[in-house]
């Protein structure tokens, strides 16, 4: 549940786009890599495995830092943690333009990394605070679309500069932006409504430590963990370093034609991100099917590419290019679980843990096709096969991933159960909703207010009229309030009144 004062206002979005003009560069200065790969093995004199290296440190940097960012965040505040990385993270990009050190520039990919690991979380942190639960899901959706932006700096400016004046003027350009972009998050970044930029709350270490640990012990932070696994590494690894290489090699296509191709995800983005977000709070008790979906379309749209034996056409890598948004896109219902799961305060750890799932994976997936390219091609003459081969290897985490879905899936609806909230089959749904139910008007407006008090449990029992009595719902709620679990389900919004849209007495999965 959002805290007092965090109603819309011009305010909020001013914090909001302040926030996120720091993450459009950080996501920049991340996926730089997937036009400056092949610049850099011709810089540093290196092989596939090694190239992957830059990758996988930034973000195994990346993926360690979530959880003491997070802890930053909920200890002393999103402003002093947002700016600080920002200027390390340019402070990264402006050495690694400036070295011809193979070891130097690593270690420039480190300070990204770190930096790099403060933005997202960052700005996630800042939506329950200024925004309402009912704005919660699509502002969520808003954070990572408008990021996209940076996709297209690294893919349109950033390759121009690249390839017109070379290596140094592109990245120390790409690092001076974002030391003054950092400047913005200075001055305009508040950590809440009430906060006037100096006084941040205290937290004490040890309740900090419990408060990890009941966040780590929350199956909603671990269903959200493995949502970002599996629909965040597809798109992350094609954009951040291995899409170019393959739409040349594997596909014929130029440098140029292949960079224009890496706009379409986050272009795409613009349209499916705030769809997405509103089917998130429109049917928050069946946010799982979306991530189903969108992960069953990613694998459907690979095969041709994994298994025809001459190039496809370019409007078909174009069409593969944008749906790469999809699964994305869908990889912030992951933050949607956390919010709906986690106490408010403890928001910032839950994010962070989330956060690591998606680029865990990705920095695995990175190291592992750069080794399986090097394995079978070691001269570095890589062919159509060798790369199909090896991006194939992405359906072994896809599986991995599922099975961690539907695992913590189960256990959230079985602490659901213990809570005494029934969810019923689709059939049930179906039976009672169609054709000839009648939508109860009369329970409308109790029931929008029981969204917006964060009461799921009440406005469920309100909507659906069946299983638990909205007295019974009270008392669990009223339970859940003493065991520090308020926001687990009340802050899930919904932009209904009618209980058929949602389909369902209550579901958080």
């Amino acid at each position: 549940m959002a805290e007092a004062g965090s109603k819309q206002s011009r305010s909020a979005y001013l914090v909001f786009f302040a926030a996120e003009a720091i993450y459009i560069m950080a996501i920049a200065g991340r996926s730089s890599f997937g036009v400056a790969g092949l610049y850099a093995m011709d810089r540093f004199a290196i092989n596939a495995s090694t190239l992957s290296l830059f990758t996988v440190i930034q973000l195994a940097v990346y993926s360690g830092a979530q959880i003491p960012v997070g802890l930053l965040l909920d200890r002393i505040g999103v402003r002093k943690v947002l700016v600080s990385g920002a200027v390390i993270m340019a402070a990264g990009q402006i050495v690694l333009g400036l070295t011809t050190s193979l070891h130097v520039a690593l270690a420039a990919r480190i300070l990204i990394g770190l930096g790099d690991a403060t933005a997202f979380s960052s700005v996630l942190r800042l939506i329950p605070v200024w925004f309402t639960p009912f704005a919660a899901p699509l502002m969520t959706q808003m954070t990572g679309m408008l990021g996209q932006i940076g996709q297209i700096i690294s893919s349109i400016p950033f390759a121009f500069v690249l390839g017109q004046f070379g290596w140094s003027p592109a990245f120390v350009g790409l690092g001076t932006v974002a030391g003054l972009v950092s400047i913005i998050g200075l001055v305009w970044v508040r950590n809440s409504p009430t906060d006037s930029g100096q006084q941040v709350r205290r937290v004490d270490p040890q309740e900090q430590g419990q408060s990890a640990r009941d966040v780590m012990r929350e199956p909603g932070t671990w269903l959200g963990f493995w949502t970002h696994f599996t629909c965040g590494f597809p798109a992350t690894v094609f954009l951040l370093l291995w899409g170019t290489p393959f739409l040349q090699i594997s596909q014929g296509l130029s440098a140029g034609t292949a960079a224009g191709l890496l706009i379409l995800p986050p272009l795409a983005g613009a349209v499916v991100g705030p769809v997405i977000g509103r089917m998130t709070g429109a049917h928050p008790l069946r946010r799982s099917w979306l991530v189903y979906g969108s992960v069953g379309l990613c694998v459907a749209t690979w095969i041709p590419l994994l298994v025809m034996d001459s190039a496809l056409p370019l409007w078909y890598l174009a069409l593969f290019c944008a749906l790469l948004s999809i699964p994305s896109s869908a990889s912030s219902i992951a933050f949607d679980f956390v919010r709906t799961s986690v106490d408010v305060r403890r928001v910032g750890t839950g994010n962070g843990l989330a956060n690591m799932g998606g680029f865990s994976a990705s920095l695995i997936i990175s190291w592992v096709i750069g080794r399986i390219l090097d394995q079978l091609a070691p001269g570095g003459d890589y062919s159509r096969d060798d790369f199909q081969i090896a991006m194939a290897s992405q359906v072994i985490f896809i599986v991995i991933g599922l099975i961690g879905i539907a695992y913590f899936k189960n256990k959230v609806r079985k602490k659901m159960m213990q809570q005494g909230i029934i969810v019923p089959p689709l059939r049930e749904v179906w039976e009672r909703y169609h054709p000839a139910a009648t939508v109860l008007d009369s329970r409308t407006t109790t029931y929008e207010a029981a969204v917006e008090a964060s009461s799921m449990e009440l406005a469920a029992a309100l909507a659906a009229d069946t299983v638990i009595e909205a007295e019974n719902a009270a008392q669990v709620k009223a339970v859940s309030d003493g065991d520090g679990h308020d926001d687990a389900a009340g802050a899930a919004p919904h932009t209904v009144g009618s209980p058929e849209e949602s389909g369902t007495s209550v579901d958080h999965n």
